[in-house]
């Protein structure tokens, strides 16, 4: 069963070095999607947002310690600004180790917003008051560390815009549909480290009873 909600998304993401998503966004599905308006991806720079003539979103943390914070301000109007975007039920949250692991039933209940602001961390954190009170659920999307959220923001808009009606058009992918399985193609033979390595015969015998029942068992 394929999972379909909204027919249109605005993706509102919060990061200080918008320059990391370069091109991923302006390619393949996402583009497509873009162009036919069934999302929307704008990314908001917190500099933008500072007061101070060095634009300085980070601060050295209370109570010491190593490295740099994200400060709480202009995260704040920052988020703020995006959810005037749009009047409509919107979700922020925030990039996090602690938070909850991301997966495909995360990514279901999330494409049933209108809106996701998605805020990035850098440095040595985010000021906690990001987390209390601005972002409504922290997520995390994986047990390791990265230099900031930049990536799992892209990893949650591709993941997210795909349970969009028409971001894939009208065939689904076959992972959407019936999860992960082998897959192959043309040429039927191939050589690999001198041995000759096949497609699977079911796969060539039209059979597609036979071949739903080999791909359940892989």
């Amino acid at each position: 069963m394929v999972f379909v909600y909204n027919k249109y998304m605005r993706f509102d993401i919060v990061s200080i070095i918008p320059e990391a998503f370069g091109d991923y966004f302006n390619q393949s599905i996402l583009k497509r999607a873009q162009d036919k308006k069934k999302i929307k991806i704008d990314i908001h720079n917190p500099r933008d947002f500072t007061t101070d003539k060095h634009r300085m979103v980070d601060d050295s943390p209370y109570g010491g310690g190593p490295g740099m914070v994200l400060k709480v301000d202009p995260v704040y109007k920052a988020v703020q600004s995006a959810k005037k975007k749009t009047r409509k039920k919107s979700r922020v949250i925030l990039f996090s180790t602690r938070g909850k692991r991301f997966d495909e039933k995360i990514a279901k209940r999330l494409a049933k917003y209108d809106q996701l602001i998605l805020i990035c961390g850098r440095y040595e954190g985010v000021d906690e008051r990001v987390a209390k009170h601005i972002a409504n659920e922290e997520i995390s999307v994986g047990d390791f560390v990265l230099s900031g959220g930049e990536v799992p923001a892209m990893l949650v808009v591709d993941a997210v815009a795909r349970f969009i009606p028409g971001v894939l058009g009208k065939q689904e992918s076959l992972e959407t549909i019936k999860g992960s399985y082998p897959v192959y193609t043309r040429p039927e033979e191939f050589i690999i480290d001198k041995k000759k390595r096949k497609v699977p015969k079911v796969l060539l015998s039209g059979n597609h009873k036979k071949i739903d029942e080999w791909r359940d068992k892989h």
